[in-house]
């Protein structure tokens, strides 16, 4: 096509504190409606707010791990405009003095590697949330979430498809997790992103008319707007028509975004500073502290795994993609120092049972502690269980929490490596079996697993393979 989308992404982060931006009203999801509300919040005559220090904080620890610059000194400002669920009739952000600036993330996609410019990052408060109930001609309205400490993200221009649009969204959200400021469920509402999206002939460097999209409540969704945001931009510019500076949104049932309102300008909020919230120097100590508090990043510790644990770059790669699973395999690592083999447990019989049960790892992790995964490795080890019937004791773990030992005992499920027990076994197998042990004498080695396999089976999979192994082998060597 001779045509690429301009796109530029403003995330919204709900802050992990117990209390609001600039109250001490608790952020708890799920509380009934308008129970976690005060004068402040709801911007009742004569109250006055204070500002969060968790979220400050919070704010900083992401600012450095993006690479801003911080501004040296702290203003906020009323954004000004009327909607139901804004009680104060404006909110407080800010304006022309963000807390920092000027900051970057690299992503990749297909297996080239991008930087995305970032142009502030700062602190906010959210609006109340409006409730749409189906057949009724009212709306309602909870005040919980308003005054709920937001950090906003906002990206350059610097996204030229929806494919880089998710991978930036994906990198961003993964970063917030082990910097552990937010628990960034889009379902919950604590990340939420608006994107701006604008088309221009490929080689040209000017921007053209951009439109807001709303609405998205999954990094798919995103991808899925840019892309139909992005053929319609193409359709009317190759058709004549003119684009139009709007705020649009995604209708995601029929696929399609459609116009919500005129694109406001910043005039128009009328921004001007909070008169209750006085300017104010950050403190070098603070500013210190939360850069020293910042957690060994994703790609720092995917290569620490590839190149000192010696991990592959597959599983190197999906293990640092959730912070708590990545945090749980080096836990095991502990107890039991063998990397490929805690991560293919990891990967393989946990996850799928994770998957199975829409679990995360932090679900579990308190049922089958590190040291009682180790201790099932070991029992594999020593040669009582096999990889195989080791499947069903993890399972079994997983569900109820006991230890590897209890329930190899409970079930019985401990191999049989006794050669006396053994030699009498094989004896039965080859005397049932006298065509396919003379098989096995003219050189068919398949034979010698079929033997193998009915041993296995009269023993109910419980004899050690590599013993009866020998055993067969030794008798029929005779």
């Amino acid at each position: 096509m001779s045509y690429e989308p301009v796109i530029g992404l403003e995330v919204h982060v709900q802050l992990k504190t117990r209390s609001k931006m600039f109250c001490g009203c608790p952020t708890e999801f799920g509380a009934p409606p308008n129970t976690q509300t005060c004068p402040v919040c709801l911007g009742f005559p004569g109250s006055l707010p204070v500002l969060n220090e968790t979220a400050l904080l919070s704010a900083l620890k992401v600012a450095h791990a993006v690479d801003c610059s911080i501004s040296q000194q702290m203003k906020f400002h009323r954004k000004n405009y009327f909607y139901p669920d804004l009680p104060k009739n404006y909110q407080i952000s800010q304006y022309d003095e963000p807390m920092s600036e000027r900051g970057h993330l690299s992503i990749k996609v297909n297996g080239a590697e991008k930087t995305i410019r970032i142009k502030r990052v700062h602190l906010e408060e959210d609006a109340g949330k409006l409730i749409h109930e189906e057949g009724e001609n009212s709306s309602l309205v909870d005040f919980n979430r308003s005054g709920m400490p937001l950090l906003e993200i906002v990206s350059e221009p610097d996204i030229n498809s929806p494919d880089e649009a998710h991978e930036y969204l994906t990198a961003l959200k993964l970063l917030l997790r082990y910097l552990d400021i937010s628990d960034c469920d889009m379902e919950k509402g604590s990340l939420r992103c608006d994107a701006n999206i604008s088309v221009r002939k490929k080689g040209e460097t000017s921007l053209g008319v951009k439109a807001e999209i709303k609405n998205m409540n999954s990094f798919k969704g995103v991808q899925a707007a840019l892309e139909y945001e992005f053929k319609r931009q193409v359709k009317c510019i190759e058709d004549g028509e003119r684009i139009i500076q709007e705020t649009r949104l995604w209708d995601p049932d029929k696929a399609v975004t459609v116009s919500m309102r005129s694109k406001e300008e910043a005039h128009d909020y009328r921004y001007f500073p909070e008169p209750d919230l006085v300017p104010f120097t950050l403190p070098k100590d603070m500013q210190e502290a939360a850069k020293r508090s910042l957690p060994e990043f994703p790609e720092t510790r995917k290569r620490r795994f590839i190149d000192k644990l010696g991990l592959p770059e597959y599983d190197a790669e999906v293990l640092i993609q959730d912070k708590d699973l990545s945090d749980y395999f080096e836990d095991c690592l502990k107890f039991y120092d063998k990397p490929k083999t805690v991560s293919n447990w990891i990967m393989g019989g946990i996850s799928a049972f994770l998957n199975a049960k829409a679990l995360r790892i932090k679900d579990i992790k308190l049922k089958v502690k590190p040291q009682a995964l180790a201790g099932l490795f070991r029992e594999i080890d020593s040669g009582r269980i096999s990889g195989k019937m080791a499947k069903d004791v993890i399972l079994e773990m997983l569900e109820t929490g006991k230890d590897a030992s209890k329930i190899i005992e409970e079930k019985g499920l401990a191999q049989i490596s006794d050669g006396a027990s053994l030699d009498k076994v094989a004896d039965e197998v080859i005397a049932e079996n006298k065509k396919t042990a003379e098989d096995f004498l003219k050189g068919k080695e398949n034979a010698l697993m079929f033997l193998v396999g009915q041993v296995m089976k009269k023993t109910k999979g419980r004899a050690n393979p590599a013993v009866i192994n020998e055993i067969l082998r030794r008798k029929l060597s005779k």
